[in-house]
């Protein structure tokens, strides 16, 4: 299989129209257009029957002591975890592209309504939505906490001594549906596909919030 997006570059920066967040100079962050990027895909295997979106970043720090504080900075040294950012389940095998900011088309507080996946106002078919890791993040946050289904792009540590890393994968599965249901996540799809997958492709962009090293560069 074949993964690509007009959007940026595999491996390359993506603009700050496809984050959660952009730089702010007065206040590090602030919010951003969140729209979902353009992706296609091809050379499908054959008996393929549905495919999964997943997308995640593999490099959020495993621990919040340093996060988003003053005079101080993530080590790159400390063990990441993954955060995801985008589940997308039951897409029917005629489906090889998704369009930009059909899914996700600026912040929504408390997120976006699931599982049914919705393009536009409509209810796009079938797919079905999972939870994304804002859904945890905000737990804690009275204005902001809620379910967050679909795509809500990057928004990493403004003091991250690393940019992360946006790994797009999807998979070509052998199975009509997958068996979850109700507010599932990343880490409950790949395990309910586990031994469904007949191929699978990986598009990866970067992004940082990091003013040294958006000033290192040139950004």
């Amino acid at each position: 299989m074949k993964l690509w997006s007009n959007a940026f570059a595999d491996n390359a920066p993506i603009p700050g129209e496809f984050a959660f967040c952009v730089p702010d100079a007065a206040a590090h962050v602030t919010l951003s257009a969140n729209r979902n990027p353009d992706l296609h895909w091809d050379d499908v295997p054959a008996g393929t029957r549905s495919f999964v979106l997943l997308a995640h970043d593999p490099d959020v720090p495993s621990r919040g002591d340093d996060v988003n504080q003053e005079g101080r900075e993530v080590p790159a040294s400390l063990p990441r975890v993954d955060f995801f950012h985008w589940v997308l389940i039951d897409i029917p095998p005629g489906l090889n592209t998704i369009s930009a900011a059909t899914h996700s088309d600026g912040v929504i507080a408390r997120g976006k309504p699931g599982p049914e996946a919705l393009v536009g106002t409509a209810t796009a078919g079938g797919l079905r939505h999972g939870v994304n890791d804002y859904t945890g993040w905000f737990a804690g946050d009275e204005d902001m906490k809620g379910h967050y289904f679909g795509y809500d792009g990057p928004c990493p540590p403004w003091n991250d001594a690393i940019p992360h890393r946006y790994i797009f994968t999807v998979y070509a599965l052998d199975i009509d549906r997958v068996p979850v249901e109700g507010h599932f996540t990343g880490a409950d799809v790949r395990r309910a596909i586990e031994g469904h997958v007949l191929a699978e492709a990986s598009y990866t962009g970067t992004y940082t919030l990091n003013p040294r090293l958006l000033q290192q560069a040139g950004q």
